[in-house]
């Protein structure tokens, strides 16, 4: 608790902007928030975001505020709610005015907030209204400890003024942004610390198992560190500073999750307890593969959307949509390096990179949207489009992380093919050009032309603007990896995405699939297949199927099988094209003719086109290990001007 001594010296130190937030009722998931505001205007403004940077979907946070009350002098101040998430306080100008409210945290995602008996977390987005017209001043948040949270351990990456040893007491923001981009994670945690490139980083590591083994994940969090950390700013005597003084990684350990979100000197992870390293095993799941990528992509973040970011985010408009048609550079491009980044630090060897690399170029040959839908649209429409996902999205759009990745993938090779740059020399020519902030197209196209030798403007209109599929397979062979087509699941070659559980439930129809044209729709459930009657059989053979592996078994060489599927209670029998020629979209993509067009290599009548996987081999060590290990040198002679 806080002694009388330092509550005045927290009183001195506190900002005219000062939040104090307690835990008051952790099994009501409530938290209690006071805002003092020491000079308000008269008929003060305040607003709660409706969005978190980084997390392109409204998600309203106001609809957990409650109680809220105001009072100046002693006496009430009526608010009156100007909107969702806006209030007008009806007060006088320069005399301290006092805000309470509380907000009740009942979201275990990296976007909102949480609390129960276990554990607290807050994001400034969730917790703290902005004042406005005092949004550049500097904020101060105090956390108090409660009965319930007395022996709980706080961190965060806001800078300590007066805390205890547990890490309650004052925070200090430089403003508004830097306020609300500092999560708060509170609880009894594990942590452990290391140094890289001179930076301090706190790893903070809340509901993990017995079996644990915390030295490793610290081992190889400091070595992602240290390939970023000098990927950005090179090493020794050359060595530019990094722009953070210290990093704190949260990562809230659950039974079965995953994603992350980024901030300007921390990140806020989840994943499942499977998934991290344990004690004594030598060979880690491939869930802490994933679990190595999601941090290196956070931490790649701290660079690349949280200081050289979009123009359209030079300063957040918290209370609507921010568009930007860029994600597909600041998510893409992140999520080319991330997995790049941990090759290069010797966490994976080239074999599991090229896994790595051939799951996002399946993804992406897997979604008909591509076709429909650029990446640069795909950004723009983030907010209604990839955050609000249902059975049709695959169909009418793209993802930016996984386009967007696949087109840094193809800026790389061509540029490392022509011998005068690399895609890292770009993205650190960037950083410059635009001072680690904003950052236009116009610029990307800029620096590629400096570095390039020449416009990448049509690489850019087509790959970026336009809905063909990437050269990979040309690029790849360039760098002496082998494209090859593989044959297609079953899930692929019907054009399905199922759930299987107790039975299988149709999530989504892939367009133009022969699943389409058999007239499956999303929340069918396939209970059955019949296969055609033999010239011996008096009966049609009818199979009960519970997997979609069970449709491959069953059917054998059959042409044509009847699905028997339930909707909306009725049984509906699928005329369904089993043994059918399909065009292997990977087949296409690896089998060119010299002018470029694709070989139709299937015989007899082609179905619709079906996604299908490809397969990547490296045929030579030498050409592919210079890409992979980030060297510079042309796989091939450059061209002549």
């Amino acid at each position: 608790m806080t002694s009388p001594l330092a509550a005045t010296a927290t009183a001195t130190a506190a900002a005219d902007i000062h939040y104090r937030v307690q835990a008051v009722d952790v099994d009501a998931h409530l938290f209690s928030v006071q805002l003092h505001i020491a000079r308000p205007a008269a008929g003060q403004t305040l607003s709660l975001p409706v969005w978190i940077p980084g997390s392109y979907l409204v998600r309203e946070f106001s609809k957990n505020l409650q109680g809220l009350s105001a009072e100046q002098d002693g006496r009430p101040v009526a608010l009156a709610q100007q909107g969702k998430n806006l209030w007008q306080a009806d007060c006088e100008a320069n005399t301290p005015l006092v805000i309470h409210y509380q907000f009740c945290a009942y979201d275990s995602s990296v976007r909102t907030a949480w609390l129960d008996r276990r554990r607290g977390f807050f994001n400034g987005t969730s917790l703290c209204l902005r004042v406005h017209g005092q949004e550049d001043t500097p904020h101060t948040l105090q956390l108090l400890a409660s009965d319930a949270t007395a022996s709980w351990q706080v961190a965060t990456g806001l800078d300590a003024v007066d805390t205890d040893a547990r890490g309650w007491g004052l925070y200090r923001a430089a403003h508004y942004d830097e306020l609300v981009d500092c999560p708060v994670e509170m609880g009894s945690f594990w942590r452990g610390d290391f140094v890289a490139a001179g930076v301090p980083h706190s790893f903070i590591v809340a509901g993990a198992a017995p079996s644990f083994d915390g030295a490793r994940l610290i081992a190889d969090a400091r070595k992602i560190c240290e390939t970023v950390l000098a990927f950005w700013h090179g090493t020794g005597e050359q060595a530019t500073p990094a722009p953070m003084q210290r990093y704190v990684f949260m990562l809230n350990v659950v039974d079965d999750g995953y994603g992350g979100l980024e901030h300007r000197n921390s990140t806020a992870l989840i994943c499942g307890r499977r998934d991290l390293p344990r004690v004594g095993e030598r060979k880690a799941a491939e869930g802490y593969t994933t679990l190595l990528g999601l941090i290196s992509h956070e931490y790649f973040h701290t660079w690349n959307v949280k200081r050289l970011r979009p123009a359209e985010f030079a300063r957040y408009d918290y209370g609507q949509e921010n568009y930007t048609e860029l994600l597909w550079f600041f998510e893409g491009f992140t999520s080319y390096y991330d997995d790049l980044l941990l090759r290069r630090a010797g966490l994976i060897d080239n074999a599991q990179y090229l896994k790595l690399i051939t799951r996002t170029i399946n993804q992406v040959l897997q979604t008909p949207g591509r076709h429909l839908q650029s990446v640069a649209q795909a950004s723009y429409d983030a907010w209604v489009k990839y955050y609000r996902q249902d059975e049709n999205t695959p169909n009418q759009t793209v993802s930016y992380y996984t386009k967007g990745c696949l087109v840094a993938l193809a800026l790389d090779l061509q540029l490392r093919r022509e011998g005068r740059s690399t895609l890292d020399d770009v993205m650190r020519a960037l950083w410059q050009r635009c001072q680690g902030g904003p950052m236009r197209e116009a610029d990307v196209l800029a620096v590629l032309q400096d570095l390039g030798g020449r416009s990448f403007a049509p690489e850019i209109t087509q790959w970026v603007h336009g809905t063909d599929d990437l050269p990979l397979a040309e690029l790849l062979a360039a760098h002496g990896v082998q494209a090859k087509a593989e044959p297609a699941q079953t899930a692929q070659r019907l054009g399905l995405r199922v759930q299987e559980s107790q039975g299988i439930t149709i999530k989504t129809v892939l367009r133009g699939s022969l699943a389409e044209r058999a007239g499956f729709m999303a929340g069918d459930e396939w209970l059955a297949i019949e296969l055609p009657t033999g010239a011996e059989d008096s009966q049609p053979a009818r199979w009960r199927i519970t997997r979609l592996d069970d449709v491959a078994l069953y059917a054998g060489t059959a042409l044509d099988i009847v699905a028997w599927v339930a909707r909306d209670r009725q049984i509906l029998a699928l005329t369904l094209p089993w043994g059918s020629g399909l065009l292997s979209e990977a087949a296409a993509m690896v089998e060119k003719t010299d002018n470029g067009d694709a070989k139709a290599a299937t015989s007899g009548t082609l179905a619709a086109p079906a996604p299908s996987n490809l397969g990547l081999e490296i045929t030579d060590e030498e050409t592919a290990g210079r890409w992979l290990a980030g060297h510079t040198g042309s796989a091939q002679a450059p061209a002549t001007p």
